[in-house]
């Protein structure tokens, strides 16, 4: 399956007259990945999580997450074309992450995951 390709029209505004005008539009690929967090429940899971992502312009497209008898399980596709690292050290970082918490985080290219759960 092709990647998800959008246009996006960047804003800015003209100097002399502060009018908005319209940049060319440029194609943006989504990079998308599959990040999973499962482990004792304790305060502040989500947030350490999120904030790790909002820090590393990971946009988080889809989230579900659930309490199980006292067990945190949460699963999120996010979108990692603005981030600046590496696939590899994202997914080291968010494993180190995980384990400073008492979770463990696991993140997988959506290509890759998709294969796995095929039938």
């Amino acid at each position: 399956m092709p990647p998800k390709i959008s246009l996006i029209h960047s804003f800015v505004l003209d100097k002399e007259t502060e009018a908005p005008y319209a940049l060319p539009m440029r194609r943006y690929v989504m990079q998308k990945v599959i990040i999973t967090v499962v482990g004792k429940d304790c305060v502040g899971i989500m947030a350490k999580v999120c904030t790790y992502l909002a820090e590393k312009q990971i946009n988080i497209l889809d989230i579900s997450q659930t309490i199980v008898s006292g067990y945190f399980n949460m699963m999120m596709v996010a979108d990692r074309q603005l981030d600046k690292n590496h696939f590899e050290e994202t997914a080291k970082e968010l494993e180190e992450l995980g384990s400073s918490i008492g979770v463990v985080i696991r993140m997988q290219r959506e290509e890759i995951f998709n294969m796995m759960h095929r039938i």
